[in-house]
């Protein structure tokens, strides 16, 4: 059974990694736009498309729907009041970007002591985590850490965001909204990290590409105009006991630099 969950687990990663999104959004005119949420700013919500970055309201918004497409649109057209090329073009074919390699990771892992010299932090694991680092899909990704049987999960991001931590927690959500059937936000708490004020949200929901229920507790940390991510997470079942161990996980994150550096915008 824990081979199955392992592998389910894994599955889970990868697909949440490896699709690529874009965001469909229907205004109430009867426009619609199609490319990247990049921002939410009080009643605004910044749209990153194939002519640069556009301002909604979130009250002009009708529906949104994320799509896997390979990104964003190739072909920048307006056509029939959509902006953003959402009519793909029948008199040529245009191949899809081509991933960059993502930048290495340096990192060590003794014992429980784990330092990331990318992303400037340490953490303290359970004596039989190991890294993952093959794993990762994002530069935003500084560290993907896992238990030895592949069943428990750490992830660590550092992005930029211009917004309040109440809104990069609005960003984060509809982000991962995107891999999920039923996501339930569980509730959020203030805590202190690293002597940092920091909010930790716990969330849940089925994985559409495993079909494993999930469940999430992530550390949002402000770090001057950027924000860390760490997120534990494991089956929705095992979830209640390991809680202590994720938090402790949570906890021990201690920046090793004034301020922490930039590696993107995909959570």
């Amino acid at each position: 059974m824990r081979r199955k969950i392992a592998a389910g687990l894994l599955g889970f990663f990868v697909f949440g990694t490896t699709a690529a999104f874009a965001e469909e959004i229907s205004l109430k005119d009867g426009t619609k736009l199609i490319g990247h949420m990049t921002a939410i700013d009080g009643d605004k919500i910044e749209v990153e498309t194939a002519y640069g970055k556009i301002m909604v309201k979130r009250s002009d918004i009708l529906t949104i729907v994320f799509t896997e497409n390979g990104g964003l649109p190739p072909t920048p057209a307006v056509t029939g009041g959509v902006i953003g090329a959402v009519r793909p073009r029948t008199d040529s074919v245009i191949s899809s970007p081509v991933a960059l390699p993502l930048p290495k990771i340096d990192e060590t892992l003794d014992g429980s002591s784990y330092t990331n010299r990318t992303g400037n932090f340490t953490l303290k694991l359970p004596p039989d985590w190991k890294s993952a680092a093959a794993q990762r899909r994002y530069g935003s990704t500084v560290a993907y850490l896992s238990s030895a049987d592949n069943t428990q999960f750490v992830l660590v991001a550092q992005e930029q965001y211009p917004g309040t931590l109440d809104s990069y927690k609005d960003y984060v959500m509809l982000y991962t909204r995107r891999g999920f059937d039923g996501m339930e936000e569980l509730g959020h708490t203030a805590a202190t990290i690293d002597g940092k004020s920091v909010m930790l949200l716990n969330y849940r929901g089925m994985s559409k590409e495993s079909k494993m229920p999930l469940q999430f507790i992530t550390a949002l940390i402000p770090a001057g105009d950027n924000y860390v991510k760490v997120s534990a997470w494991c089956v929705e079942p095992l979830f209640h006991d390991m809680q202590p161990k994720f938090e402790k996980i949570l906890n021990s994150y201690h920046s090793t630099a004034g301020s922490t550096g930039t590696r993107g915008m995909k959570p």
